[in-house]
């Protein structure tokens, strides 16, 4: 083959690798931008539905009190949005937008959930987590963990998670309320806040809220095993 002819051949290879390259780059990056769009669309219907659920509260039947479906919708949310976080980048504006609408979501949702539980005489134990990018706090992940495992013993815990450096006014406001420090990880249970890593039997020990969910667990799995024994 004579010499112009490889080079020809070279640069249409190069071309065609060079194209096939942009080709996906831009698949990925249009990936990421339609799924920021779609968590986007969700929190705008979340925020809508949780300002009509405030002004259908008078009706909301405390039956279904544990069932709000703005609340199940909310963990979906937050793992979707981890996601997002981890392929764009926590630096990424689309991503600190999304979060800034998901944190005033659950605000909301937490409000809501307080004025329910008031007007159905129930106790539900609240949780607000406050936590910080990896570098600023070596033990948020750890409390995360503890939070979720924490979750799956008592699934009716209501656990809320926000950013503590997230520039929000409401987010700033709801630290004022409850006094907090800047010792991270912190979390405010029932009004109460509670600083630095604290494993799960330490918590359930240590906190009252949780003791009480402790102990009605043990009472209600020794109903239960008693009922089987007198069956048998």
């Amino acid at each position: 083959m004579p010499d112009s002819k490889k080079y020809i051949f070279a640069f249409v290879m190069t071309v065609a690798i060079f194209a096939t390259a942009l080709f996906i780059s831009n698949s990925v990056s249009e990936g990421k931008l339609a799924e920021i769009q779609n968590i986007q669309y969700r929190l705008s219907l979340d925020i809508l539905a949780s300002e009509t659920q405030s002004a259908l509260l008078e009706e909301t039947s405390c039956r279904n009190v544990n069932q709000i479906p703005l609340t199940k919708e909310l963990g979906e949310l937050a793992e979707r949005l981890a996601a997002a976080e981890e392929q764009s980048g926590s630096d990424n504006q689309d991503v600190q937008s999304l979060k800034k609408q998901y944190f005033l979501l659950e605000i909301r949702d937490y409000l809501l959930m307080k004025k329910i539980s008031e007007k159905c005489g129930v106790n539900p134990t609240f949780i607000l987590y406050f936590y910080a990018n990896e570098t600023d706090c070596e033990d948020c992940q750890k409390m995360g963990f503890v939070l979720t495992a924490l979750h799956e013993e008592f699934p009716d815990l209501r656990i809320y998670s926000f950013d503590y450096n997230m520039e929000l006014e409401a987010l700033h406001t709801l630290r004022s309320i409850y006094g907090l420090e800047e010792t991270l990880p912190a979390i405010v249970i029932n009004g109460d806040p509670y600083y630095g890593f604290r494993p799960i039997n330490e918590l359930i020990e240590t906190v009252p809220a949780l003791s009480r969910l402790r102990t009605q667990q043990i009472k209600l799995q020794k109903e239960a095993t008693s009922t089987k024994t007198l069956e048998n």
